[in-house]
């Protein structure tokens, strides 16, 4: 998709300064467009996470099908992977889906964000999909159903950042993080 150029100009231009830490620094805040392509590559890099902790969690344990007794052990497993694996790269400054994209978390005075608020936003970034789960759950809805409910959900999430001041995501605002425009750190 391509956005008009005043769309693009807009959604990059330099962050008004945070009401609540006025010291914080004016940094540019990547466009949605380029935050939501960056979502879209670290769910494909995550692919990878899940299949490899997957492989070894049905492996040790021994579950034989999708639908062993076992599975929501499974997917308690893989919620705590996916949250040793952000917490990990975000106290790092940038996941490599964020590299690829030139986008950096801080907190809100521009520091490398603590592991309290990288968990913090951990937690808080699951927004993107329990409502539309919890609203699958009692209807047994369809695949197809359930894939436009998700997508439909994350849609509007994801415009709603523009009603924030800062255009930061909710999450974001709510674990004291913000996402910048930055070149990938260098390796240390």
């Amino acid at each position: 998709m391509v956005s008009s150029p005043s769309e693009a100009s807009s959604s990059d231009q330099p962050a008004s300064p945070n009401p609540l830490a006025p010291s914080a620094p004016v940094s540019i805040v990547p466009g949605l467009w380029r935050r939501m392509a960056c979502w879209l590559y670290e769910g494909m890099l995550l692919f990878a996470v899940v299949f490899v902790s997957g492989w070894l969690f049905s492996t040790l344990g021994q579950m034989r099908d999708a639908m062993d007794s076992r599975r929501h052990l499974l997917q308690a497993f893989l919620f705590v992977v996916f949250g040793v694996y952000f917490v990990w790269f975000w106290t790092k400054g940038q996941t490599l889906a964020m590299k690829t994209w030139n986008i950096r978390i801080v907190d809100i005075h521009g520091q490398p964000a603590s592991q309290r608020r990288a968990l913090a936003r951990y937690l808080l970034s699951w927004v993107w999909f329990l409502p539309p789960l919890a609203a699958i759950a009692p209807f047994k809805l369809s695949g197809g159903e359930s894939t436009v409910l998700i997508f439909g959900w994350v849609a509007v999430w994801a415009v709603l950042a523009r009603f924030h001041p800062d255009r930061q995501f909710w999450h974001d605002a709510w674990a004291g993080t913000r996402l910048i425009t930055s070149k990938p750190m260098s390796r240390r």
